[in-house]
């Protein structure tokens, strides 16, 4: 069960909620364990078992705030290749995870669902997902939804493939194939299109994840290390949310906003830490 907020935190949260939209889906490229650990001295597995508190903490935090929808990019294609041992590391904190947080998801209504080819995944590991999917099946605060095994390329030319195999059966014709077909071919069918994307450590680039999801979504960037990435560092991320102005392609006349213009900037680089 988590522990009850303090009155600052609270005050936090409801002004939080007062200034303006909270994100209804926001999706986060946690990045910077192993660079943690080494500024530290430390196996990068440190740095590793120290993001997964970070996890339990920001899944509490959007679910208190009112997000409906947490992607995690948690483990890519790409990740596979690294180094064996570390690989088998990441299995087996992703296990441990699964085991011990599965209460603590129900105990705050949370529903566990994920994207990503995790036929992959080790056998262990698929059933206790599974397992855990089932399990929190019927919360309904918010979903955390994991991508592992994870690749945006990946997933697209899995959607690609499979409406090339209705176009050969002929169950659609060309003409039929639109943004909304695409989409319902995505792992992400049922699961809107993130509002916010939040990248840590630095890095501008969007690694694969989400291609075709986040065409319009708002981009955060920070210099904190995901292991130190605290809830007061999502609080901030969000209020600069709050002062975008999201115009899809219109003007700003065009969306009839009674409020001053607040910044049309779709990046914004947050300073490493927030107090």
């Amino acid at each position: 069960m988590k522990k009850k907020n303090s009155s600052s935190d609270e005050l936090l949260e409801d002004e939080l909620k007062k200034s303006g939209e909270i994100p209804n889906h926001i999706a986060i490229i946690m990045d910077g364990n192993g660079r943690w650990a080494k500024k530290r001295g430390l196996p990068r597995v440190a740095g590793h078992k120290r993001g997964v508190d970070t996890v339990k903490e920001i899944v509490e935090a959007c679910a208190e705030i009112g997000v409906k929808y947490l992607t995690l990019y948690t483990f890519s294609t790409e990740n596979w290749k690294r180094p064996k041992e570390e690989v088998s590391t990441l299995m087996r904190l992703l296990l441990k995870s699964l085991r011990d947080k599965v209460n603590e998801l129900n105990d705050n209504d949370i529903r566990l669902t994920t994207i990503g080819n995790t036929e992959s995944l080790p056998i262990e590991v698929q059933k206790q997902l599974n397992s855990d999917i089932e399990r929190t099946k019927h919360n309904k605060k918010m979903v955390l939804n994991l991508a592992l095994s994870y690749s945006g390329r990946w997933e697209l030319l899995e959607a690609i493939k499979k409406i090339a195999d209705l176009s050969k059966e002929g169950k659609i014709v060309s003409d039929q194939i639109d943004e909304n077909l695409v989409s319902s071919y995505l792992t992400t069918k049922n699961i809107p299109d993130p509002d916010l994307v939040i990248r840590t450590s630095g890095e501008f680039r969007v690694s694969n994840f989400l291609l075709w999801q986040i065409a319009y979504s708002e981009f955060i960037i920070t210099e904190t290390l995901w292991p130190d990435f605290s809830k007061y560092n999502l609080y901030e991320a969000i209020k600069i949310f709050q002062k975008r102005e999201r115009r899809f392609g219109k003007v700003s006349e065009q969306l009839k906003k009674n409020e001053k213009e607040k910044g049309p900037e779709n990046v914004h680089f947050l300073p490493n830490q927030v107090s």
